[in-house]
């Protein structure tokens, strides 16, 4: 009599294979996300009640200039892998034009969720 094959067994090698596979391609994908909050800076809000980074200029790969308010005054601070050091505190402060900037891919994700399909 020929019977009918006995159900794979939950611990064969085909099964365990799928399921490190599967374990793997998760935990890379918890790892891009982070690389990809870390490199958009999206993580974290950037400033709040009577202290907030105002602007900021990229000068290389791991520093930058940054004009920082702090309550109703404003320092211009450099920002690197030494830390951060106070350049100038600003007798007059700067007026910056319009508000705060939003860079290109924000305009354009913003711009790709107002076509028909997008969630508004």
């Amino acid at each position: 009599m020929t019977g009918i094959g006995s159900p794979a067994s939950p611990l064969s090698v085909g099964s365990l294979a799928q399921l490190t596979l599967s374990l793997v391609a998760i935990v890379a994908l918890i790892f891009a996300i982070s690389w990809l909050l870390k490199r958009f800076k999206a993580a974290l809000p950037r400033g709040s009640g009577d202290m907030a980074v105002l602007d900021q200029v990229s000068i290389g790969p791991r520093e930058r200039i940054a004009l920082v308010r702090v309550g109703d005054q404003q320092v211009l601070v450099g920002i690197g892998a030494g830390g951060i050091v106070p350049l100038a505190p600003l007798a007059n402060p700067i007026s910056l034009s319009s508000g705060a900037r939003t860079p290109p891919f924000a305009e354009r994700l913003r711009d790709m969720m107002k076509r028909p399909g997008g969630s508004e």
